[in-house]
C-alpha cells in the first residue's frame, strides 16, 4: 500500500466530506479505488485514516458516513444534563431506557454515593442518541429513596436531570473523570460501533446543591466520532 497516496486521498476526501450533510454516505472502498486508480488496500487505508480523524462514522454492515461531531461541554457551572448539553450544542438528544432495576451497588459505588448500610439504588441503563445516531451508553445509580418509582418517571420524561428536579432536587457536578478507552465488545455492540473502537469513558458524581448529598453516579461510554468531549475550567488570574 502506498502510504503517501492514501494520506493524500484521505486529505482530499476530508475536504469533500466536511461539505456533505451530516450522515451522508461516503464512497466505498471500491468507489474510491476506481476514482483514484489505486488498489483496494490503499482505498481502505484512506477510509481508516478518515475514521481515525473522526471525519467519518463507520457503521457495521452499512458503510461509512459523514460525521460532524458536536461539542459536549463539561464544567462546574453547566447543569449535569445530557439532554440540555446536547441541545446547547445545536443537536437533538434522545435517550431510551434499556432497563431500570432496584439493586444493591457494590461497596465502591455505595461509598461514592454515601449510602446508609443496606440502602439500595435504582440501576438505570440507557442508550442515548444525538440526531438519532447512537452516541452514548450509560449505567447510572440513583438512591431509591430519592425517586420511589424511577421506571415510571422515566417513561414520562427521558431526562434523568429533569426527573430529579421534578422530585425537588437540584443536581450539580461534584466531580468528573474521563479517559479515552477502547470499547469492550458489549459496549461496541450497544453503540453499533466497530470492534475495538476508541471512545470516551466518563464517570461522574452529581450531588444536590442544597443538601450536598449524592443523587446519581454515572458511568458513560461515548462514541468519539459523534461527540467531542470538552472540559472547561475557570482561571483565577489573581490566585498565586
Amino acid at each position: 500500500m502506498d502510504e503517501f497516496k492514501y494520506h493524500e486521498i484521505a486529505r482530499q476526501l476530508a475536504q469533500e466530506i466536511r461539505a456533505m450533510p451530516d450522515g451522508h454516505r461516503v464512497p466505498s472502498e471500491h468507489e474510491i479505488a476506481q476514482r483514484f486508480g489505486v488498489a483496494r488496500s490503499t482505498a481502505r487505508g484512506a477510509l481508516q485514516e478518515l475514521s481515525a480523524r473522526n471525519v467519518i462514522r463507520r457503521v457495521r454492515g452499512a458503510g461509512s458516513f459523514a460525521s460532524h461531531r458536536i461539542d459536549y461541554r463539561i464544567d462546574a457551572d453547566r447543569a449535569p444534563s445530557w439532554s440540555a448539553t446536547v441541545r446547547e450544542a445545536g443537536a437533538v438528544p434522545r435517550s431510551v431506557v434499556r432497563s431500570c432495576t432496584v439493586e444493591f451497588p457494590d461497596d465502591e459505588q455505595a461509598a461514592k454515593l454515601r449510602l446508609d448500610p443496606g440502602e439500595h439504588c435504582h440501576r438505570l441503563v440507557r442508550l442515548s442518541y444525538v440526531n438519532d445516531r447512537p452516541a452514548a451508553w450509560g449505567v447510572e445509580w440513583i438512591p431509591a429513596r430519592l425517586v420511589p418509582d424511577l421506571a415510571a418517571a422515566m417513561r414520562v420524561n427521558d431526562s434523568l436531570h429533569e426527573v430529579l428536579i421534578n422530585f425537588g432536587l437540584t443536581p450539580q457536578r461534584a466531580w468528573v473523570r474521563a479517559t479515552a478507552e477502547i470499547f469492550a465488545p458489549e459496549v461496541a455492540t450497544h453503540l453499533d460501533a466497530p470492534t475495538s473502537s476508541l471512545g470516551w469513558y466518563v464517570e461522574s458524581l452529581n450531588t444536590d446543591t442544597v443538601t450536598d448529598r449524592p443523587v446519581s453516579l454515572t458511568h458513560r461510554w461515548l462514541r468519539a466520532d459523534t461527540v467531542r468531549v470538552i472540559f472547561e475550567s475557570a482561571v483565577h488570574p489573581h490566585r498565586p
